[in-house]
């Protein structure tokens, strides 16, 4: 009870110093802007005496050389020429005056008019830099070096010597630390100043202070550690004055000496050894570290010094988090509370957040807000944490974090820390493996053994984060919607992907996996926030309802809520079903708005039913797929969402007309082919499509699925022109033909394979395997004739002509042998004769085809195959044959070869008259 009043009093005295820190902050910086106007419009008045100006204006004393300097700047409104003035350094103005540390960051000023250039100069400035880099700034450095190791040697001669006693030599270190520091301090103030222009980077001032402190800090730890002459809490205290003094003193010396003194005042924690120490002891001095930092990291914008001293904090915390059993939470709520403070109400304070749209997070945020989501992540989810009950405490500093945002805009790395840490926290509490077995007794098992460990407070928790980010989520992105797109989108992200972690995991540890029409309801809710949340950023954007990333964030969260919704309320037949006629709400949701993302939800139910018939391609269940033909669930499962893609794209083919209706179109088409390939397997299987090894009829499924594709891909590019569906139509058409002349004519030949080619005289196997493929090459070769290289169109009438002669060369086979056409059942005199005929009146068909569609390719293929046949009836036919069939084989083979020729030499006469 005494620790926790301690820590809510040092917490009123910190608030109560930045806010006085703050009033001389401003105050400074409106006596600059005010000076800074002055000095732009030409009208400067004479300036004060140092002393004087900051008794009447109360201005800090570090401040008067910066502002004595600014008021001797000449006005551009003078006619006289202007002589290039010799470069100065930030240390120094033109009158010679003294001004602030030389890390400073200087004022951007207008760029000189520079000399030309003689011929020597660049030599003589090269000479000029290494005479200036040993002569000034590699001297002071090792100087510097030099002056704080001699006095740690000097200690350590004295004790190997035993001339002084160990009283004496820390006296003697102490008063070198102090020394070196006056030093320091009076050559600043008796008028030091660069001499030469580079060597900003040796104020000796500077170098002397930091080596006094690294000496002082090292005589406190040797009187604590080594000798034992004062204790922890002198030691602690004394360490913890010059880490602050030694920042404080960067005000005049620079950021270098801040960072000195930080890490001095960092590793003090470490230094000072004690039996029981108190965490209120250590974060109530990192809190005055971590605020004095924060001033004067402030006043001078030194990014990187507050970005160490956020760091050096949490990792303290973080080290003292490990202890879990033995940590105080009232402790680590105060250190998050103290960083979050100083972020908001001294880093950020008065930064510009809403008048700078360009700048969209400030970067240091990034480090507080991991370490301060980090521990909100182990008071969460550590087992030690979780059984004391500090979950909700772990919630309240994630709340936190995003009231910190919405205050500080710049503040943006916070609200991303803070939705990582609940994704990943509730991401935690989804019951591994087996998440489809049956709950009992209220846990989700598997195995027999309870895998969920989550409790009611994780489920009210969940809720009460959800509404935080959507509520918080959605009103920023509105306010930034016509300003900071990056601001708005981010803010609209975490608000829609942070409920709908939540909900589903909340889902999966406590509801029923199967249907669940209570949090199903929760999902039909978020739909309808999401969806108005989005339409009310969009009014707020500039111009009006332009629909940019916040909305198209807000309205995909919607749609993956219905996606969420149809999962817990419809069984498996029905969620596929109603996702594919779910892509019509979004399509016809562009009669009213032209937004970008509406076409690409549709896209998006295209790719929610692709996954689930890739899990299930039998849409119910094997177990529960009925073998009646056509009309089972395969029919719906996969027609409804081929209509619906259909209406989608004809819808958006009058509204956006973007590549979501090409993509829809191709969609549509492809659960068409789907449909009819699926029903043929489902009918050809007696309703089993999922097991058993490939047979010929699958393969000519997909075969026919790709000639589709590369069709679909043709139509769609000749709309569309685009490179991918140039190459991508003629890879599937490639893929197509190597299917075909590998599996149909090789691998799955019924002729070697002796498969069942089916009972139905017609509509068999042939008929799928063969004449289909061929007639769809065929058709896709003449569609692609003039649209694609010539080689493509060439490749598939080729491969069409070669399957028509398949066809109707197995057909014969099975007209004489039935059912089964395996090649060593022999053949017969008739059967030979008629392969003869057959091969002749299909070389006929293919010349006239190829007459009449001026195809080349078809002439000389149906060259080859009446060579073929006359190869047969002279080396075949004449020895196998026999009596009138021989004698036919010769006949038949003469007339058709007298009939060519009469053809080609009526052919060849008439053109030579056209020409003539």
């Amino acid at each position: 009870m005494f620790e926790s009043l301690i820590g809510l009093v040092a917490i009123i005295a910190l608030f109560v110093i930045i806010s006085r820190q703050q009033s001389r902050i401003g105050l400074v910086e409106r006596e600059l802007g005010a000076l800074r106007s002055l000095v732009l419009s030409g009208a400067v008045p004479p300036a004060a005496k140092p002393s004087e100006q900051a008794v009447a204006d109360n201005v800090p004393a570090d401040v008067i050389p910066a502002v004595a300097a600014a008021a001797d700047i000449p006005s551009p409104a003078t006619s006289e020429p202007v002589a290039a003035p010799a470069p100065a350094t930030e240390t120094e103005d033109s009158t010679g005056e003294i001004v602030s540390g030389p890390w400073t960051a200087p004022e951007p000023a207008p760029k000189a008019v520079e000399p030309a250039e003689l011929p020597g100069a660049t030599k003589a400035a090269r000479q000029s830099d290494v005479e200036t880099a040993l002569g000034t700034r590699w001297a002071v450095w090792v100087g510097g070096i030099a002056l704080a190791l001699g006095g740690l040697f000097l200690i350590r001669y004295t004790i190997e010597a035993g001339i002084f006693g160990p009283g004496v030599r820390l006296t003697m270190a102490g008063a070198l630390g102090l020394v070196l520091v006056a030093g320091g301090e009076f050559i600043r103030r008796t008028g030091f100043k660069m001499p030469v222009q580079g060597a900003a980077g040796a104020y000796i001032p500077a170098i002397l202070t930091a080596a006094g402190a690294f000496i002082l800090f090292g005589t406190v730890y040797a009187a604590h550690g080594i000798y034992g002459f004062i204790g922890p809490a002198l030691a602690f205290t004394l360490l913890g004055v010059i880490g602050v003094a030694t920042i404080a003193a960067a005000l005049v010396h620079g950021q270098a000496l801040a960072g000195i003194g930080l890490v001095g005042a960092m590793v003090t924690p470490v230094l000072v050894a004690s039996q029981a120490p108190s965490p209120w002891a250590l974060f109530g001095y990192l809190a005055i570290v971590l605020a004095a930092t924060g001033v004067i990291a402030r006043m001078r914008d030194w990014k990187l010094l507050m970005a160490a001293a956020f760091f050096g904090t949490g990792v303290w915390t973080i080290l003292y988090m490990t202890d879990a059993p033995g940590a105080n939470l009232s402790a680590i709520l105060f250190i998050d509370a103290v960083t979050l403070a100083v972020l908001a109400l001294v880093w950020l304070a008065r930064r510009g957040d809403e008048t700078t749209p360009d700048r969209a997070f400030d970067w240091p945020s990034i480090v507080p807000g991991l370490f301060v989501a980090f521990s909100a992540l182990g008071l969460s989810v550590d087992p030690a944490f979780a059984a004391a009950g500090y979950a909700l405490p772990g919630a309240v500093v994630i709340a936190a974090m995003v009231a910190v945002t919405l205050y500080r805009p710049l503040a943006l790395p916070l609200l991303y820390a803070a939705g990582l840490v609940t994704v990943l926290i509730y991401l935690g509490i989804i019951p591994p493996t087996s998440i489809a077995s049956d709950f009992s007794g209220g846990a989700l098992g598997v195995d027999g053994l309870p895998v969920a460990t989550s409790n009611a407070l994780t489920l009210r928790i969940g809720i009460a984060l959800g509404l935080v980010f959507i509520g918080a989520g959605f009103w920023a992105a509105r306010r930034f919607a016509a300003g900071t797109q990056i601001r708005a989108a981010s803010w609209a992200a975490w608000g829609v992907i942070v409920p709908l972690v939540v909900l589903l995991a909340l889902w999966f540890t406590f509801g029923n996996l199967d249907r669940d029409p209570v949090y199903a309801a929760a999902a039909a809710l978020l739909v309808v926030i999401f969806a108005a949340g989005g339409e009310w950023i969009a009014r707020a954007e500039e111009p009006p309802l332009k629909g940019g990333i916040a909305v198209s964030f807000a309205l995909g969260g919607a749609a993956i809520a219905g996606l969420l919704l149809m999962h817990m309320a419809f069984d498996s037949g029905w969620t596929t079903i109603l996702l594919g006629a779910a892509a019509i709400v979004p399509a016809l949701a562009t009669r009213w708005r032209v937004y970008p993302v509406l076409g690409w939800i549709s896209v998006g139910a295209v790719i929610a039913v692709l996954g689930r018939v890739a899990f299930d391609p039998t849409i119910v269940g094997a177990g529960f797929l009925s073998t009646t033909p056509v009309f089972n669930w395969l029919l719906p499962g996969y027609g409804v969402p081929a209509l619906a893609f259909g209406f989608a794209a004809w819808q958006l083919a009058r509204t956006t007309n973007g590549r979501p209706r090409l993509a829809m179109e191709a969609a549509a088409a492809l659960f068409a082919l789907l449909t009819l390939a699926i029903l043929v397997r489902h009918a050809m299987h007696g309703g089993v499509i999922d097991t058993g090894a490939m047979t010929l009829a699958e393969q000519s499924i997909y075969t026919l699925i790709a000639i589709g594709a590369g069709a679909i891909l043709v139509a769609i590019d000749m709309r569309s022109p685009s490179s991918v569906l140039r190459y991508g139509s003629m890879a599937v058409g490639v893929i197509s033909v190597g299917f075909i002349v590998i599996r149909h004519f090789v691998v799955l030949n019924p002729l070697f394979t002796d498969e069942s080619t089916g009972r139905i005289p017609v509509f068999n196997l042939l008929f799928l395997a063969y004449l289909l493929p061929a007639v769809a090459a065929g058709g896709l070769a003449l569609y692609a004739r003039d649209k694609r290289p010539k080689w493509y169109a060439q490749m598939l009438a080729v491969v069409a002509a070669a399957l028509a002669f398949a066809y109707a060369t197995l057909s014969v086979r099975r007209l004489f042998k039935g059912e089964f056409i395996g090649l060593w059942s022999g053949l017969g005199q008739l059967e030979t004769y008629t392969y003869s005929a057959l091969w002749l009146v299909i070389g006929v068909a293919l010349l006239t085809a190829g007459v009449w569609l001026k195809s080349q390719v078809l002439r000389i293929a149906s060259a080859a195959l009446i060579a073929i046949a006359v190869l047969k009836v002279f080396i075949f036919d004449m020895s196998e044959l026999e009596g009138v069939l021989r004698a036919l084989s010769f006949i038949g083979l003469g007339a058709v070869l007298i009939g060519i020729g009469l053809f080609y030499q009526r052919l060849l006469t008439r053109a030579a008259k056209e020409n003539g």
